[in-house]
């Protein structure tokens, strides 16, 4: 089934509809889940390229993530994290790549079409460049 489950997170409300979702589905299987966050301002898009120093931005989302995993490891998942930096769509699809998961998990704000022209849809660019299936669950308000 799903051995390796990338859980992209937000540092926001959302998370918790995915994180709810996704623990007893990974129980089940003994899945490895990888969570994700991709830090998208203006410091973090230029952070290689220009040589910069972590803004406060990023420092935040690390230890949200580190948080979040270890309360997983402490529920008994098998857990990881990673912080990329850049565009959140294109940063889940590499990393969906590099390591190879069966599943990609994630929350959508539930936009309509109008929503989503004017905020576009990071989960509706996922699921277009990636082979491996994604799951896609609105968050609950």
């Amino acid at each position: 089934m799903y051995q390796h489950i990338l859980v992209p997170l937000e540092n926001g409300p959302a998370d918790e509809t995915i994180l709810d979702h996704i623990k007893p589905l990974a129980r089940l299987a003994h899945s490895r889940l990888l969570l994700m966050h991709v830090a998208d301002g203006w410091v973090a898009r230029n952070y290689d390229r220009l040589e910069l120093a972590e803004s406060e931005e990023i420092k935040a989302d690390r230890a949200y993530l580190k948080h979040r995993t270890d309360e997983l490891r402490q529920a008994g998942f098998d857990t990881e994290y990673v912080l990329a930096m850049g565009e959140p769509a294109q940063e889940i699809a590499r990393l969906a790549g590099e390591r190879k998961v069966d599943l990609i998990a994630m929350s959508t704000h539930g936009h309509r079409l109008l929503g989503d022209i004017i905020h576009g849809s990071t989960a509706d660019k996922v699921r277009h460049s990636v082979s491996m299936p994604v799951l896609l669950l609105k968050m609950r308000k």
